[in-house]
């Protein structure tokens, strides 16, 4: 795995390091080569966690807010990230690179499978690159779309954000890759919800949300339209991934205000 840092993304006043990577992988059906970017600093030691970051349909690897992410977990957390470009985004780039071209591959049999397959060739060589410890997954959108997957099927994955997403796909395969992996996701869950969603309903959103295994699971819904998630509610997703990442799951607790009497 061979390593170039990012000069014009480095940020030499927190001295976090943006490194990119590019992996061959024979494994995935198109024989597409992975490319991807690992974040880290001097606070990142051998043990510490890693959060992964799937990106959305109109972005790449360092598709905001990924990078502003990234950073905080490397200066105040001391955790390692690590991003990788879509199927046909960033330096995979297909038509359009966004929407127009995932709009198509999404139509594609084993698009899932593909990409949960990069995902696991990326993280075993950015885990034995850092030495980095337990994980956690970020992604919305596009992001859920295969990281509902990869959190169902990656055991090391201890607590993940998703969200702006719905029981939906481009056809009945994709569809069932999104439902299946929701029923076979047990670790804790914070699940974020636009409420004038665009491209998602509430009804949507709301049934793949009950479809989470786990019974650690949160929903946080603001107003707005599919990108206009508030900074507010990127920082507390960190701080959820933090507190599970230390904690573990959170216990069922009784009511705060006790029993409830007429």
């Amino acid at each position: 795995m061979n390593f170039e840092e990012s000069k014009r993304r480095r940020d030499a006043a927190s001295d976090t390091r943006c490194r990119e990577f590019m992996l061959p992988n024979t494994r995935n059906s198109m024989g597409r080569a992975v490319h991807g970017v690992i974040w880290d600093g001097p606070n990142c030691l051998v043990g510490n966690p890693m959060i992964v970051f799937g990106h959305g349909a109109s972005g790449d690897r360092h598709q905001s807010p990924i990078p502003y992410l990234a950073k905080k977990a490397v200066r105040e957390l001391g955790y390692f990230a690590v991003s990788i470009d879509g199927p046909v985004h960033g330096n995979r780039t297909v038509g359009d690179g966004a929407r127009g071209a995932f709009g198509e591959e999404w139509q594609r049999s084993g698009c899932i499978d593909d990409m949960l397959s990069d995902w696991q060739v990326a993280i075993d060589a950015a885990l034995a690159e850092t030495g980095a410890g337990k994980l956690a997954y970020w992604g919305l959108s596009m992001g859920t779309i295969f990281g509902a997957p990869l959190v169902a099927a990656d055991k090391r994955i201890c607590t993940a954000v998703l969200g702006l997403m719905g029981t939906v796909g481009a056809n009945e395969e994709t569809k069932s890759k999104i439902v299946e992996a929701a029923a076979n996701i047990h670790c804790p869950v914070l699940f974020l919800m636009q409420l004038e969603d665009e491209l998602f309903s509430r009804e949507r959103y709301l049934d793949l949300f009950d479809r989470f295994a786990t019974a650690d699971k949160r929903i946080h819904a603001h107003p707005g339209l599919h990108p206009a998630v508030p900074v507010s509610e990127l920082n507390a997703s960190l701080a959820f991934l933090h507190d599970r990442l230390e904690n573990g799951p959170a216990e069922p607790v009784d009511s705060a205000f006790g029993p409830i009497s007429a």
